[in-house]
């Protein structure tokens, strides 16, 4: 991850909105913060800051501060945790079961749908050139 910083110079409300709609829509960044007083604007994430810079010059005056690398925080790691009591064998297990029926998923495919026989269309027949032809109708 890196983090820019950015110079610009916006002087209407407008303005700011679209160049945070513009820094938004960009491929990578992972925070966005401005600050209106001093007009910085400081990203973070996998972001190319002078394509970004190139964007934003179309709405406004933009320069690049600075830009550094941002090492992402080191993970604790968990202390051990005890292993779970062993179940008493005094008891029987509880056993929950759910009933599968075809009805569960309305539109799921079932196997008796591959048994069912289609009566050809009302219109069809058959030409089958041989002597012995039979024409259905």
């Amino acid at each position: 991850l890196q983090k820019a910083v950015l110079q610009l110079s916006v002087h209407d409300e407008k303005i700011r909105k679209k160049a945070f709609v513009t820094v938004s829509r960009s491929q990578g960044v992972t925070s966005i913060t401005m600050d209106d007083k001093t007009g910085k604007m400081t990203l973070v994430g996998e972001v190319d800051t002078p394509v970004l810079v190139m964007k934003l010059r179309k709405l406004c005056n933009a320069e690049i501060v600075s830009v550094e690398v941002v090492k992402p925080p080191e993970k604790k790691p968990e202390p051990a945790k005890p292993a779970p009591a062993k179940p008493d064998t005094t008891k029987p297990a509880e056993i929950v079961a759910f009933p599968v029926t075809h009805m569960n998923y309305p539109y799921q495919y079932h196997s008796s749908y591959a048994n069912s026989h289609y009566q050809p269309y009302g219109n069809s027949r058959v030409v089958v050139e041989e002597p012995n032809t039979c024409v259905l109708m």
